[in-house]
């Protein structure tokens, strides 16, 4: 997550931006410790990217497939009693993030956490 700040911090985010940034980075972390690795552990990998107008954060791993695009949102205007306990990380992702890819290749899965570049204030 550290990496993810800092370099977000590099690219002229603000500080509301980066813990939003840093918060969405645990929640996919935590899922892939759930969902991906129930059984032990295993390792992830996050790669920053900066391509140009989007800065983009790739968490990769080789656990169980796992398509945090596929669960349906949760209620929030459920009853707080009410609410499933599950869905919420991932509805943050998606609430934080510009947008979210998921892929599965070579037994590799690979969220991607996309970001518009903040728009400088230079001329």
């Amino acid at each position: 997550m550290e990496l993810a700040a800092s370099c977000a911090a590099e690219l002229g985010f603000k500080q509301k931006r980066i813990r939003e940034i840093e918060l969405a980075v645990e929640e996919a972390i935590v899922n892939i410790c759930n969902y991906a690795y129930q059984n032990g552990e295993g390792d992830v990998e996050i790669i920053c990217r900066d391509e140009g107008d989007l800065f983009i954060i790739a968490i990769e791993d080789y656990g169980k497939p796992f398509n945090i695009l596929t669960l349906p949102e949760p209620d929030v205007t459920a009853d707080i009693m009410e609410r499933h306990v599950r869905g919420l990380g991932v509805f943050l992702i998606k609430k934080f993030m510009d947008d979210v890819d998921y892929c599965r290749e070579a037994d590799k899965n690979r969220l991607s956490l996309i970001l518009c570049r903040p728009v400088s204030n230079k001329l």
